[in-house]
């Protein structure tokens, strides 16, 4: 069995509760990889794929699909909010705690605190660590390794993933408690992935995270044996000034029929804003730039000011955004 548990808790008026993990491949020694999702409950692609995932790893371990072998031990953490993930809230459910505004965490404070240390000593000393996230349910990501001021190991090992986009970003103190900085203090790499949107499953995406981990693990030689596909895209990296936020200026129902991956001109439409009271239409909205459309907005209810899509350009754009912008999800 593949299945441990990470922290065991009670509850005031209902029955005790674990928070597991998959611990794979060859016993003892230091894991190679640790994998963890769903620190925000809604947040449901990284759960989805990292518990298939973790089935997958568990058969190549036990001989069951040969002739995949699993050369390194493996640390799975499908879901680290375990109770929001049952009720389907971002926050840890009893207190409304963010679990990613906890690390390094405490094993002395409080329920949130405790998680977080017992998540953090698990996957501390595994020389690449994996964070998985969605954004918020009204923003849709392409699918994207994100950096956060990278070592050069990072920059250089990001492109294994074989994802269509990694993005660099500079550092923000909002991000200074999340799991993702709090690893980068200890050696090795860290990633944060990005894969579309909180509130449900996006199949296409899921399918497309799940080939890029198998991938991953298959570059990086923890996992032999298997024929990896020719990839949906070329990777391109893109620095920190090469992301343009568009920012909604005026109100209204937005719509758009574009996908996000897409290829755009400048010029071309990203979407219409209509009057939510006599239908009229109010703005087209258009890429002043050519380049990636990384991120798209899904909710049609459109305030001003609202981010409305990211788009990764070829060339350097004035200004550097801030992370915060980039912040859903995290």
């Amino acid at each position: 069995m593949s299945e441990r548990v990470l922290l065991h808790m009670t509850a005031p008026v209902r029955d005790a509760f674990d928070i597991p993990y998959h611990d794979l491949g060859p016993a003892g020694g230091v894991p190679r990889v640790a994998l963890v999702a769903g620190l925000h409950g809604n947040e449901l692609n990284g759960v989805f794929v990292l518990s298939r995932l973790a089935g997958f790893l568990a058969d190549v371990a036990d001989g069951a699909r040969p002739p995949l072998a699993l050369r390194a031990r493996v640390i799975v953490v499908p879901a680290v909010n375990v109770l929001g993930v049952n009720v389907g809230r971002r926050a840890w459910p009893f207190d409304g705690t963010d679990l990613n505004r906890m690390f390094p965490g405490y094993d002395a404070g409080e329920t949130t605190q405790r998680i977080a240390r017992a998540v953090f000593e698990t996957t501390r000393a595994a020389h690449y660590r994996i964070d998985v996230h969605s954004s918020n349910p009204e923003f849709e990501e392409l699918p994207q390794v994100r950096l956060y001021e990278p070592s050069a190991d990072e920059r250089r090992d990001a492109v294994l993933f074989g994802l269509p986009a990694v993005i660099e970003r500079r550092g923000n103190p909002i991000f200074t408690s999340t799991i993702g900085h709090a690893w980068k203090q200890e050696s090795g790499c860290s990633f944060v992935l990005q894969v579309g949107q909180g509130g449900a499953v996006q199949l296409g995406h899921c399918e497309r995270l799940f080939r890029a981990l198998v991938g991953f693990l298959t570059r990086v030689g923890v996992l032999t044996g298997t024929e990896l596909a020719a990839e949906d895209d070329d990777v391109r990296y893109f620095g920190r000034r090469q992301t343009l936020p568009l920012m909604a200026e005026r109100a209204g129902f937005f719509v758009s029929n574009l996908r996000v991956g897409a290829w755009l001109s400048a010029g071309d439409t990203i979407g219409y804003v209509y009057d939510g009271f006599d239908g009229a239409l109010r703005a087209t909205i258009a890429t002043p730039r050519s380049g990636l459309l990384s991120g798209l907005r899904r909710q049609s209810l459109l305030c001003e000011g609202d981010l409305v899509a990211r788009i990764q350009t070829r060339e350097e754009v004035s200004e550097e955004a801030d992370t915060y912008l980039f912040g859903h999800g995290q």
